[in-house]
Formats: structure tokens, C-alpha cells, sequence
């Protein structure tokens, strides 16, 4: 038992936290594929307890389509959606809520075990408190983002999108990294290398890209400049600016396409020169020269990935595995600023 417990490490809660994280990514990749296909709105109230249950009989069903027919996207957009129809919007909506029950049911009850046996090493437990709080804050945050979309607009707010998700994603992280703190323990001596910070830098650039790619989402800015590497044949499209400073970068198509793709070109560029340093570096460790690697390889494939879907038109197969490998190369990005802060 010494091996997987001590004063400052638990394997245990290492486990159980890398297990919240997957269930996080998951969570990730339903809300995309229920942004690509239109669900977010189908459930147009906020019922934490009651609503883990679907409607279950023809009358409950046909109660729910009718509060949906009461809001902006079903008159202007789908006013001859079937009650069929409109169930498959709605199963993509719940199992994402029922997703994010899910993973506050799975944080919060082996916590209390965790916290009644002593088992989380003392400096962690105001974290995964926080971890905890943030998790809520994220239900919160998401009925935000879905009640812009109930009464003037079509689709919800993309900044209140591009907020759920970054949540999302911050959530992600710093799941990944306690994870990583309690699986091997508080080093004995932090590395000082300039590594620390640099690696900091790329994860946080990472991240802005991620908050950007939710802007593009939000505005469906994907089905629009659908060539490469020009925009409609022009390095700037001649719609880039919108309506003052805040229009143009939340909400005009152009303007969040064109800065997702000039970040992506920074990231991918970042990448490179990783890898490249890592090759040559002498005193980094081999754990996060191969992690160095791995995220190089991941960006490589990200960026692929999002011109294929770009250039496709956004299918939702594409549009979700773009959406699950940003997610993926926050993770492994994670792993390495982590690891190349200890010996």
C-alpha cells in the first residue's frame, strides 16, 4: 500500500481524477456534436433535479416540442420539424446534460470518501474543492449560455458559448494536472529552466486558440470562406469588419475565421520549434521530450483536421473529432508544461 499511498501522494485520487477528466472530454465532444447539430435549444428549461428524467409518455413529449415551438429558432428555422424530428434534438441536448450530472455524481461522491478516509493529500484538497466549485459554476454557466438563445436570437450567444466551453476546457486542465500531482507526489526540486515558462505559454496560446474555434462555432463561421489558405480567393475577406470593435471580433464570420486560422498558424508554428528544441535539449527529461513529440504530432493532426473540415463545410463527424482533438491536445500540452517543471 506505501507504494500507491504517502503523505503527499494518492494514486487512488490520481485515478479517480484522471477518470472525471475523461468523462469532462466526453462531455466536450457531445456538446459539440450537439452545437453541429442544432440541439442546444430543444430543452427550454433549467431543471437540475427533475430533468435527469426524459419525458416518458407521448403526452410529455408532445408538452416538451410544445415549449420549443414557443421560442425564435423553431418559428424562423425549423417551423416544420416533426415531433420525430424534434426528438433527436432533444437526445443530443439531454444526454449532454445528463453527461454533466454525471460528472458532478462522479466527482463529488468519491471526494467525500476521499476527504472521510484522508486518503487526498492535504495540499490538494482546497483544489479539488475548487475543482468542485468550477464544476457547478459550469451547470450555471451553460443554462447562461442556453437562455440567450430562447427569446430574440435563432442560436445562443457565441460569447456566452465560447465561456461554457472554455470552462469546459479550464476544467480539463486543471483535472489532468492535479491528476498528474497526485499520481507522482510534490517534486523534491522544481526544475528551473526556461522550459517552465515557455511550455506555460503554449498551453495558454492552446487554450486561446480553443476559445477562438468557439467563436467560429457560435457564429457558424465554418460553413462560409470554405477554401484554403485564401478567404473567398482574398488573404482578408471583405467582410472582416462588423458592426464596432466587439462585432468584429465576437460576431462577424470573417473576423472569427480569419483569426482562428492565423492562431492555428502560430500554434503549429510553436509546435515545430518544440519539438525542435526538445531534440536538441540535453537536460530535459525523456518523459517530456516525447511528450514534446507527441503534442507536435497532435497540432500536426489538428490543423489537417481543420482544413479537411473546413473545406468539407463542417459535417458533423469532422466538425466533432476537430472539437475532440483540441481537447485531446490541451490535455497532452498540459502533460508536458506539468512535466517539464521537475527533474
Amino acid at each position: 500500500m506505501t507504494s500507491f499511498l504517502r503523505s503527499d501522494r494518492s494514486r487512488p485520487v490520481a485515478i479517480w481524477l484522471f477518470i472525471v477528466a475523461a468523462l469532462v472530454l466526453a462531455m466536450v465532444v457531445v456538446g459539440g456534436a450537439t452545437r453541429l447539430t442544432d440541439s442546444g435549444l430543444s430543452i427550454t428549461q433549467w431543471k437540475p433535479i427533475s430533468g435527469a428524467l426524459p419525458p416518458m409518455s407521448d403526452a410529455a413529449w408532445r408538452d416538451e416540442f410544445a415549449l420549443y415551438q414557443q421560442i425564435p429558432q423553431y418559428r424562423l428555422v425549423n417551423p416544420d420539424m416533426t415531433l420525430q424530428a424534434f426528438k433527436g434534438i432533444y437526445w443530443w441536448e439531454w444526454g449532454h446534460r445528463l453527461l454533466g450530472r454525471l460528472v458532478g455524481v462522479v466527482f463529488a461522491l468519491p471526494f467525500a470518501f476521499f476527504l472521510v478516509r484522508r486518503m487526498i493529500p492535504r495540499r490538494l484538497i482546497w483544489r479539488c474543492t475548487a475543482l468542485l466549485g468550477l464544476g457547478g459554476l459550469q451547470g450555471l454557466v451553460g443554462w447562461w449560455m442556453v437562455s440567450s438563445g430562447l427569446a430574440e436570437r435563432v442560436s445562443v450567444a457565441p460569447e456566452r458559448l465560447m465561456t461554457h466551453l472554455g470552462l469546459a476546457l479550464a476544467l480539463l486542465v486543471a483535472l489532468v494536472w492535479t491528476a498528474l500531482d497526485a499520481w507522482s507526489g510534490s517534486p523534491r526540486v522544481e526544475e528551473r529552466t526556461p522550459w517552465r515558462g515557455w511550455a506555460l505559454a503554449f498551453l495558454g496560446a492552446v487554450f486561446f486558440q480553443s476559445l477562438l474555434g468557439a467563436l467560429v462555432a457560435g457564429n457558424d463561421a465554418g460553413l462560409v470562406y470554405n477554401d484554403w489558405p485564401l478567404m473567398n480567393g482574398s488573404l482578408v475577406p471583405a467582410e472582416y469588419a462588423g458592426r464596432g470593435l466587439w462585432g468584429t471580433i465576437a460576431h462577424s464570420q470573417g473576423a472569427v475565421q480569419l483569426h482562428h486560422r492565423l492562431a492555428a498558424y502560430a500554434v503549429f508554428i510553436a509546435a515545430i520549434v518544440i519539438a525542435v528544441m526538445a531534440a536538441r535539449a540535453r537536460r530535459m527529461p525523456a518523459q517530456a521530450r516525447v511528450l514534446a513529440f507527441v503534442l507536435t504530432g497532435v497540432v500536426s493532426l489538428q490543423a489537417v483536421l481543420g482544413v479537411w473540415t473546413l473545406m468539407a463545410g463542417v459535417p458533423v463527424a469532422l466538425g466533432v473529432l476537430h472539437q475532440a482533438g483540441a481537447a485531446v491536445l490541451l490535455a497532452v500540452v498540459t502533460a508536458f508544461a506539468w512535466r517539464v517543471r521537475r527533474p
